[in-house]
């Protein structure tokens, strides 16, 4: 008799245990989960000139972009290295794309005002990048 009370009492406390493992794990991975997809790793600027703005994907469509880095070194008489650099814009940002699809097209020098993600997600972009913000640089 006092056995079974025993072996109640056990089961009983052991179950609260581990349903209270489950629900701290459960809220850790919650957490990280947000971190990854809202968390801003890096901010930052890129300056260049677009070459290519497209909508692609087959399940998620997003926009995806190339921009055209020259650097510009400190010796004289060195032509100016060319780098490109892929970068997203997720897809309630209207304008953003707008503006870049007219500075595309016009060949213009921009400054993208970027955040890097933790994490790429497939319905965000195929970059961890992405373009919050276009100027148009002056005195070009």
């Amino acid at each position: 008799m006092e056995q079974e009370g025993f072996v109640k009492k056990t089961v009983r406390s052991t179950v609260k245990w581990v349903k209270r493992l489950i629900l701290i794990a459960l809220i850790l991975g919650l957490g990280v989960l947000a971190l990854a997809y809202w968390g801003v790793y890096e901010k930052g600027t890129m300056a260049g000139k677009i070459l290519r703005i497209t909508e692609k994907g087959v399940l998620f469509k997003t926009y995806e972009g190339k921009i055209s880095l020259e650097s510009f070194g400190a010796l004289k008489g060195v032509s100016p290295v060319a780098e490109t650099f892929d970068f997203s814009i997720e897809g309630d940002q209207t304008e953003v794309i707008k503006q870049l699809e007219e500075v595309a097209l016009s060949g213009e020098r921009v400054n993208l005002h970027f955040v890097k993600r933790y994490v790429r997600f497939p319905w965000r972009g195929d970059t961890k990048y992405f373009v919050e913000k276009v100027e148009r640089a002056q005195g070009d």
